[in-house]
């Protein structure tokens, strides 16, 4: 059975542009989170979801560079995007990710798909964001393609395909949902990137933990915010788009 990250990933993000290929310490964000998923035990590998669009040609070249598969499809229609990814690169278990995730933690992506994995045959979604306890930017979403195959042929609303799993858990009724809770509610903390004040919090994450640990974990980034909180406040005012 394989087990794949997919990431979406466009450089024409409406609040901050090309932000996926933005640098810190001479590493673009993106490949700070495809470092970090490479280290997940449960994920055999790791394909970028990009557009057909000329403006993302730098996200297929990065690809290029360091060997990681990739496919190109519609920017609108995500949905479509990721099924014929998955399609593409025969999946059976995909693992959803976004490239405003840079300091995604392995583990918990861990966690999420081994809850996945051992339960299988009662769920048809499992994630971590159905009711938020992690921080916000360490998202995890795993379903297997047959779910993502139903929801490409079914969901015909735009929301439901510019997001790419919005069609399933809409239908708690269709689907078996589950939810995968932190042993502590840290949902108050934004460590997602869309916008300028994301970037500069996540830009001082990394600078600070990086170069000491780059394996740092989400307890370590949680211990830096302990000890300068004046952080948490750079981002706290920023609303998440609705989905």
């Amino acid at each position: 059975m394989k087990v794949a990250a997919i990431i979406q990933a466009r450089t024409g993000s409406t609040r901050l542009p090309g932000k996926v290929l933005k640098k810190v310490l001479g590493k673009t964000l993106l490949e700070y989170q495809m470092e970090r998923v490479k280290r997940a035990e449960t994920i055999n590998e790791i394909i970028i979801a990009t557009t057909t669009k000329e403006i993302d040609d730098p996200i297929v070249q990065l690809c290029q560079k360091l060997s990681i598969p990739y496919y190109r499809g519609s920017e609108e229609d995500v949905l479509s995007r990721y099924y014929e990814a998955a399609t593409e690169f025969n999946v059976d278990v995909i693992v959803r990710l976004t490239s405003d995730c840079p300091i995604i933690d392995p583990d918990v992506i861990d966690k999420v798909v081994r809850y996945y994995l051992e339960n299988k045959d009662r769920y048809d979604y499992v994630s971590n964001i159905l009711t938020r306890t992690y921080p916000r930017g360490l998202d995890t979403e795993v379903f297997p393609y047959e779910v993502l195959k139903r929801a490409h042929e079914e969901a015909k609303e735009l929301t439901h395909r510019e997001h790419v799993t919005a069609y399933i858990y809409h239908h708690p009724d269709q689907f078996r949902l589950c939810n995968v809770s932190n042993e502590k509610d840290e949902s108050k903390h934004r460590w997602a990137v869309d916008t300028a004040e994301d970037f500069f919090l996540v830009k001082n994450i990394l600078e600070t933990l990086y170069p000491i640990n780059s394996l740092f974990t989400l307890e370590d980034v949680i211990q830096v915010l302990q000890d300068k909180p004046e952080w948490i406040k750079i981002n706290a005012h920023i609303e998440q788009k609705k989905t």
